[in-house]
């Protein structure tokens, strides 16, 4: 019987619907055509080909693999088919696919290993995921590449010293190639922000940074032996030095993913058991740069809306490394820009590209440093302008000289909070005075991760269980985190910003003259409506974005 007969005369279909299916396949399988469209999911359509062929159908959520069963089987088949071994009775193993009508890949894997299989139906991402997870990312790359090495050359691998043109030829194998790309497309199948490879005394570590929390990644513990030729492949990916161990070097990669633009930054650091590399990974597909989409509160989005819409000025963005400053900034950016308005920015590096702004990257090296740059936009008649982060004095100075001659200038400062940011600049070298007439307001801002949508709990908090802090309000429901497929366990998917907005007035402008501290200057602002960081987190929660745990680690109470 045809699939899509199947599917309807078992009521998951109606006929109208198997029509429009049949339209719109574009040379795939009917079933995969349905699921893609959203009509049906895959378990629905796994369960009814297990009914209709016989065939049980396994849910591999908390499935524990047998990893001594799974190593009788031949890794690279396993990867090529997505075929998962799971339970051994004699001769016959049970056999996970996600896909009951490939029959030459069981026949492969049968006639490979000796044993009678019998297969069983189950989410392919539940396959993959297991594989993955007891195989390690790239294992079936890996083992081809030991296979290439003789005794000879794995002796060879082991010496302290290589000659560098072997390496790099080593670097450009097309197994090595294809191992970095199996790395860098699984950090973006996980949205990963960055990508940790970590050697030690015991081995190498791969580690992904997933919503700002770093978790380890399986792998294979073969890829020790070409450590040296996975760096060196991403050294000439990213146009580095592929000689130079002894010092830090930093690079670039630009990939193409799915018709999507990925920037790679890549950062090499000699350590003691090797070179560290850590990449970070910037999907400028997935960017959506709106204020409005951003978490605001609406107490925070108004004033922080005028502010952007100022004629001159400093507008501050504060806030450790990845709290997601840069996205904010460039939201501002697309909020205000115009035909009318002549935008330019000086950045290191240009982490995104938007229509309609001049863009400059830094080059220390040849002395286009952010003071240099922003002396020389000047004279290129701005309206708007963004300095990427305001490091030094001579930076600072520039910034304040441009916003007096009635430009707009936007900024990013290191703080812990929107308070701090004007005693920064004070400690940096700048007149006090010349910082109250010039800022406009401080934005400082963090991320919490959001609760997943499909697996999030409500519950009633009991007395006493939530922060002394938390506002002092009759909480009938909040939510927290439980882990589901989705999610990948975690309980949570994709951050949310927590924002704290300072805007000056003549009070804050006369306490920063004076040099009063940041304490009594961000006491001043909560006595008069400020919004903290900590506060704007606990909207979120009762809003059921994020959890009460995740705001407790991402911030620190208020001390008035």
């Amino acid at each position: 019987m045809e699939i899509g007969e199947l599917l309807i005369r078992r009521g998951l279909l109606t006929s109208e619907q198997g029509a429009t299916v049949r339209a719109q396949m574009n040379g795939k399988r009917f079933d995969q055509a349905v699921v893609e469209m959203g009509l049906l999911s895959e378990e629905d359509t796994l369960k009814a080909f297990a009914a209709e062929l016989g065939m049980q159908y396994i849910d591999l959520k908390d499935f524990q693999v047998d990893v001594e069963l799974l190593n009788q089987f031949p890794t690279s088949t396993i990867y090529r088919h997505s075929l998962l071994p799971l339970r051994k009775d004699g001769d016959r193993v049970e056999v996970a696919t996600a896909d009951p009508f490939d029959l030459e890949a069981l026949d492969e894997l049968s006639s490979l290993s000796g044993l009678r299989l019998e297969p069983v139906l189950a989410r392919r991402d539940d396959v993959i995921t297991l594989i993955k997870k007891n195989l390690g990312v790239g294992g079936d790359t890996i083992n081809e590449l030991v296979k290439q090495k003789t005794d000879e050359d794995d002796e060879f691998m082991a010496e302290a010293v290589r000659a560098d043109g072997e390496l790099a030829e080593m670097a450009q194998q097309a197994s090595v190639i294809r191992l970095v790309n199996e790395l860098l497309l699984e950090a973006l199948e996980l949205k990963a922000s960055d990508v940790h490879v970590e050697p030690g005394e015991r081995g190498l570590t791969v580690r992904y940074r997933v919503d700002g929390m770093l978790r380890v990644q399986p792998v294979p513990p073969e890829i020790n032996r070409f450590y040296a030729a996975i760096v060196t492949r991403l050294k000439i990916m990213s146009r580095l030095n592929i000689a130079e161990k002894r010092l830090p070097q930093d690079g670039r990669i630009e990939l193409r993913v799915a018709g999507r633009d990925i920037d790679v930054r890549v950062s090499i650091i000699p350590m003691l058991h090797g070179e560290g590399v850590v990449l970070r990974i910037l999907d400028k597909g997935r960017m959506i740069f709106r204020l409005a989409e951003m978490g605001m509160p609406e107490q925070i989005y108004t004033p922080f809306h005028e502010l952007i819409a100022m004629p001159h000025g400093i507008v501050l963005v504060t806030g450790p490394t990845g709290s997601g400053k840069s996205t904010t900034l460039y939201a501002a950016l697309s909020e205000i820009r115009s035909p009318t308005t002549k935008v330019i920015t000086v950045e290191d590096p240009v982490e995104y590209q938007l229509d309609g702004i001049s863009q400059i990257q830094v080059h220390s090296r040849i002395g286009l440093t952010f003071a240099a740059g922003l002396r020389s936009i000047l004279r290129h008649d701005p309206d708007v302008i963004l300095i990427g982060e305001i490091r030094d004095y001579e930076t600072a100075e520039a910034a304040i000289q441009a916003s007096l001659t009635g430009h707009l200038v936007f900024s990013t400062l290191h703080t812990n909070d929107a308070a701090s940011a004007f005693t920064r600049l004070v400690d940096m070298g700048v007149e006090p005075y010349l910082v109250a007439s010039t800022v406009e307001g401080v934005m400082a801002q963090r991320l919490v991760r959001r609760l997943c949508p499909n697996c999030k709990e409500a519950y009633r908090p009991e007395p006493g269980e939530l922060p002394k802090d938390f506002p002092a309000c009759d909480v009938e429901q909040l939510w927290r985190p439980v882990g589901c497929r989705e999610c990948r366990e975690t309980g949570y998917s994709g951050r949310i910003g927590t924002y704290e907005l300072l805007l000056s007035d003549d009070t804050v402008r006369e306490m920063c003259a004076d040099r009063i501290s940041s304490t009594k200057i961000r006491k001043y602002g909560i006595e008069h409506g400020m919004l903290t960081l900590r506060q704007c987190g606990w909207l979120h929660v009762i809003n059921g974005t994020t959890s009460v745990e995740d705001v407790l680690r991402i911030t620190k109470g208020d001390i008035v």
